[in-house]
């Protein structure tokens, strides 16, 4: 049985890769490491790790598409070492953040055991679009006309005019 779309609406029009990047993420969150997600400013946030016990040189970070990546890999210096309770986790990681359109990373550094990666959403651009409806000339189909607000008025199309011409 499968689960119901979260863009399964029609008025939703190509989010299909939205949906997929979710599900990979979903099925990767395994809740370690933990991590807090905070807004540091107007249009900063700041994703921050816990990652005792791991150096820089055992951290990876990776932006892949619009995919924030972090990967954490100790390597294993238990030789030589008995021990009598092993409770701290020296496991590997890979923790997966969806980045919004245009999201930036600013920056990562690595203080007192805690992984703190910056990022930017910068302030989202206006953009308006006038589309022209054109008539039909002799029944022929016409592509339909768009241009950017202040753009002169289009030219006229496989020989077809517009309303203004």
């Amino acid at each position: 049985m499968s689960r119901p779309s979260l863009f399964g609406s029609p008025l939703f029009l190509g989010f299909d890769h939205l949906e997929q990047m979710l599900d990979r993420v979903q099925r990767s969150a395994d809740g370690y490491p933990p991590y807090n997600i905070e807004q540091t400013g107007e249009t900063r946030l700041r994703i921050t790790l816990a990652v005792a016990g791991f150096s820089m040189d055992d951290l990876q970070i990776t932006q892949e598409d619009n995919q924030l990546v972090i990967r954490g890999r100790q390597r294993d210096d238990s030789e030589g070492r008995i021990f009598l309770h092993r409770g701290i986790a020296a496991r590997q990681f890979q923790r997966a953040f969806v980045l919004a359109e245009g999201i930036e990373v600013e920056g990562a550094w690595l203080d007192n055991g805690l992984l703190h990666v910056d990022l930017r959403r910068p302030v989202p651009e206006v953009r308006v679009k006038t589309i022209q409806i054109a008539t039909r000339g002799n029944g022929a189909p016409q592509r339909p006309v768009v241009s950017q607000v202040g753009d002169l008025p289009p030219a006229p199309l496989n020989g077809f005019r517009n309303r203004e011409g």
